[in-house]
């Protein structure tokens, strides 16, 4: 289970586990915005959302772009497939790999096991194949998982 974890300012900052939510609620670090009902851990209810106490400066989120990473890919196309649309489990290289292909935000999409295999190590327009939408650079809010 993950908790969302607020900035004192209310902004989401990140997704983090349940021991690390219950580890901030000791420290004293994080109050719960919100909390399961009827369950506890100890002292402090199940957090859903906790919220920092001081204000954490996110220079960071705001100067550079996220890197890339395959849970971000499954995060910025909502768990479908680029070529059908139906539910994808794989990442695809748009420019294969083997030729020259980088694992990029650009380069990558997310795939349904039929597509990446019917698509093999070709590109879209010779396995005849149309993207959905663009590869792009998600936004640092796509990737916490609001």
């Amino acid at each position: 289970m993950n908790v969302l974890v607020l900035n004192a300012s209310y902004e989401p900052l990140q997704q983090v586990d349940l021991r690390h939510a219950i580890r901030m609620l000791v420290r004293g670090v994080a109050v719960v915005e919100e909390a399961e009902e009827g369950r506890s851990i100890g002292a402090f209810p199940v957090p859903r959302v906790l919220r920092l106490v001081r204000y954490v400066a996110m220079r960071w989120r705001h100067g550079r772009r996220p890197p890339w990473s395959r849970r971000g890919v499954h995060l910025r196309d909502r768990g479908l497939c680029g070529y059908c649309g139906k539910r994808g489990h794989t990442i695809d290289h748009v420019l294969p790999r083997s030729r020259g292909g980088a694992d990029s935000w650009e380069n990558t999409v997310l795939a349904c096991g039929r597509c990446n295999n019917r698509k093999g190590d070709r590109t879209p327009a010779e396995a005849g194949l149309r993207l959905l939408a663009t590869p792009r650079v998600p936004h640092w809010d796509e990737l916490i998982g609001r």
